[in-house]
């Protein structure tokens, strides 16, 4: 049975769809069970991917309004927490209903350009998202080493601005991304089908792309936040040298560090299994098999539902969350009804960089 590189490669992150996939298992003799197995991926994958989509979009749309609608919750650590959303949402956008959609159809329906475009912004928000997590550690490192020396640099207009930094930078260095995705059609048990794939005839290589995702978008930035994790780990359960830090703010440094780890954590595992799938079979050392297509497909949903638990963690794990979410939902803002001019009490928080605001975490 004739089988291709191309046939092995998918709309998001090169995985492969399912049609391309059973089409390369070399069970030709098996193709009943092939096609009942193309039938139960057509049908299960996508509701998957539609609950995927629905609380990706709900959740990080939900994150965005509590902090936007807060303006006590304004802070450095926030205003990343946002970006992450945004990145997530954009993911979310142009990934989960494309993916789906080349599940349950065999050919790639939006054409040559979309598919660079949906490509393109595959990488450039899986990049946001880790480089975010970047960030924000590096934030928890000066707020928990140099808590005092850091006021300073840790301020609402220097957050913007290293947003603002890497969503620069990816959006440029990822054009190539664009470029070396294509359109491809082949022929598959005498039917006609096409795929979004990388197309190696562009001058570009197939592993040498594969090997600077996994290195630019998972190791590296994944390397950086365990040497900023090190370093503060020992000083973060110390007491202030001096007492110039109150026990309340070390508290409160400690439980926003805390979810910031939880958020990593849940990160690394989510895409660990898919990145090295798309490794191996850069290397063509994959084997095709309908427990290795299972894994693959498991890999790609578990990838995908990062983009959707990030709120889901800001919820079960933070009080400031939940209090905003109620505040936001049902009560209405502060009037003047004319019966009293006496202002409503308020109630902040001091965070660890002297700003009185609410940590989302």
């Amino acid at each position: 049975m004739e089988s291709s590189d191309d046939e092995f490669m998918s709309i998001c992150l090169n995985l492969t769809s399912e049609e391309a996939l059973l089409g390369g298992c070399n069970y030709s003799s098996e193709y009943e069970n092939g096609e009942l197995l193309e039938k139960v991926v057509s049908r299960v994958v996508p509701i998957f991917f539609g609950f995927i989509g629905i609380v990706g979009l709900v959740g990080n749309a939900l994150v965005v309004l509590v902090v936007a609608a807060n303006p006590g919750m304004r802070s450095t650590t926030n205003l990343l927490i946002i970006n992450l959303a945004v990145a997530d949402l954009l993911f979310v956008i142009f990934c989960v209903p494309f993916t789906a959609t080349d599940y349950v159809m065999p050919r790639w329906p939006f054409g040559d350009w979309w598919c660079k475009v949906v490509q393109y912004f595959i990488v450039v928000t899986a990049h946001a998202s880790v480089y975010t997590l970047v960030l924000m550690s590096l934030d928890r490192f000066m707020a928990v080493v140099h808590p005092i020396a850091s006021m300073s640099i840790r301020t609402e207009k220097n957050a913007l601005l290293a947003i603002a930094c890497i969503w620069v930078v990816i959006l440029t260095t990822a054009i190539p991304v664009g470029i070396c995705h294509g359109e491809r059609e082949y022929s598959y048990f005498h039917r006609n089908h096409s795929s979004c794939v990388f197309l190696e005839e562009q001058g570009y290589s197939k592993l040498g792309f594969q090997m600077s995702f996994f290195l630019s978008s998972y190791v590296i930035p994944l390397a950086l936040i365990s040497v900023l994790y090190m370093c503060m780990l020992t000083r973060l359960w110390k007491s202030a040298p001096g007492g110039r830090v109150s026990a309340e703010s070390r508290r409160g440094r400690k439980k926003v560090t805390r979810m910031v780890v939880v958020v990593v954590v849940v990160f690394a595992v989510c895409w660990c299994p898919i990145q090295i799938i798309l490794l191996v079979k850069a290397l063509d050392a994959y084997n095709i098999t309908y427990f290795t297509v299972t894994a693959q497909i498991v890999s790609h949903v578990l990838a995908y539902m990062n983009s959707c638990v990030n709120p889901v963690l800001y919820a079960f794990l933070s009080e400031n969350f939940r209090v905003a979410f109620r505040k936001v939902m049902y009560c209405p803002p502060p009037y003047n009804d004319g019966m009293s001019g006496r202002p409503q009490p308020t109630k902040t928080t001091r965070t660890g960089n002297g700003n009185s605001c609410h940590d989302i975490v």
